[in-house]
């Protein structure tokens, strides 16, 4: 365990309500020892995913965040609640793969302090930190160079072949990579996790598809916000698997458990809770439902 993990585990060992504060690297929300929000200076946040894909601006999102919070995005904004839990679901996975491994910071835990949108959602640590290990070995089994996550993205000029298939954030990153933005960096400019991004990197580079890191260059720095040969053969198109975009629509009905929503309106019925309706667990069955819809 680092040495954020076993600080995490203690808090949650104490039932410990407030924000955990990593200095310029991020926030960690708790609430009765769980995890309820996470905020990583190097990946997208709720509100950038959003604004990204010009579903709510960001002005818009912070005066909700200053009057009413979470109720008046759902009730005012055109974001579901299953969009919601989606979007913070994504957020936090991303968040905490990228918090984990952090070290050489003093971090600061100020009791009671919440995030805006609230406690709605919980994520037991011990599942947190077994999800970023899983992440960390899917990573390394694609492509066993991490190079590629903070150099820039610098698609190979020619094709090996007559073609290739790639997945829409493989596309999007090919499109958008300049030769200058890393893939955190472009995740943010695509409004996409930034696990996402680095998984369909790696892919890309798996698939020959990426040109090779360039050794004279050095390792790019993370980005931080403000506090606040081709063969000659031509062999049939490479199949890449899809990475696991956040959809920019979650289709209807959503597969969300029965409760009374904001305002008393009712969400529409999905799969059962064996526990916390809002847990770690039955939010990857959501998202696993979201994913298998037509």
């Amino acid at each position: 365990m680092t040495a954020l993990d076993s600080l995490l585990a203690g808090l949650a060992r104490e039932r410990a309500t407030g924000a955990l504060r990593l200095g310029r690297n991020g926030t960690v929300f708790l609430s009765d020892g769980r995890v309820t929000y996470m905020e990583c200076a190097q990946t997208p946040g709720v509100e950038r995913l959003f604004a990204a894909r010009g579903r709510v601006s960001e002005s818009a999102l912070r005066a909700l965040q200053a009057d009413g919070g979470r109720a008046r995005l759902l009730q005012e904004g055109p974001v579901t609640l299953a969009e919601l839990q989606y979007a913070v679901l994504g957020v936090v996975l991303d968040a905490a793969f990228f918090l984990l491994p952090v070290t050489g910071v003093r971090p600061k835990f100020r009791p009671g302090e919440e995030h805006w949108l609230g406690g709605q959602w919980f994520f037991d640590v011990p599942e947190l930190v077994r999800e970023c290990a899983r992440r960390r070995d899917q990573l390394t089994g694609i492509w066993p160079s991490s190079d590629v996550d903070t150099q820039p993205v610098r698609p190979i000029p020619r094709l090996p072949g007559h073609g290739v298939a790639l997945s829409q954030v493989q596309w999007e990153v090919v499109v958008r990579a300049d030769q200058k933005a890393t893939p955190l960096e472009l995740a943010r400019h695509l409004g996409r996790s930034g696990y996402s991004v680095l998984l369909a990197v790696r892919k890309l580079a798996a698939a020959g598809l990426l040109a090779p890191p360039d050794p004279a260059r050095p390792a790019a720095t993370p980005p931080r916000r403000p506090d606040d040969t081709p063969g000659t053969a031509d062999p049939p198109p490479r199949q890449v698997p899809s990475p696991d975009p956040l959809p920019r629509r979650v289709p209807s009905p959503v597969p969300v458990p029965a409760r009374t929503g904001e305002g008393g309106s009712h969400q529409a019925a999905g799969p059962r809770p064996t526990a916390d309706p809002t847990d770690l667990t039955l939010l990857r069955r959501l998202k696993k439902a979201l994913e298998e819809m037509p």
